[in-house]
């Protein structure tokens, strides 16, 4: 069975994915790339949860784990994740800071207008 966290990771990334390639305004172009960007890291943190012989894994905390008898969760998908938040958010603010120059110059968003003013 299907857990409910990889059904909604993958109908975010599909979301993302159809307004990414649907819009044209810059600023929703964006969104659906932030919207992707968060379907990815549901993605990697459903896989590092893991269900063993109906046990609740725990969290990794590293103080008593020897004398700890359930499973744990595994670190890196958690560690994997929380580095890509930081470029995303980099990214993201990189992305806004591009589109609020662009309207500045050119006084759109819309891409297919944008696309005309190149020389």
């Amino acid at each position: 069975m299907i857990q409910f966290q990889f059904i909604v990771a993958f109908l975010m990334i599909a979301l993302g994915i159809y307004a990414f390639l649907a819009k044209r305004n810059l600023l929703k172009l964006v969104l659906a790339l932030n919207i992707i960007d968060a379907g990815i890291h549901l993605l990697l943190i459903s896989l590092g949860y893991r269900m063993e012989l109906n046990e609740v894994p725990t969290a990794p905390i590293y103080t008593g784990y020897e004398t700890l008898k359930s499973p744990m969760v595994g670190p890196l998908p958690q560690a994997l994740v929380l580095t890509s938040i930081v470029i995303g958010v980099c990214v993201l603010s990189l992305a806004v800071a591009l589109t609020i120059n662009a309207y500045r110059h050119y006084g759109t968003l819309d891409v297919r207008a944008l696309r005309r003013l190149r020389g």
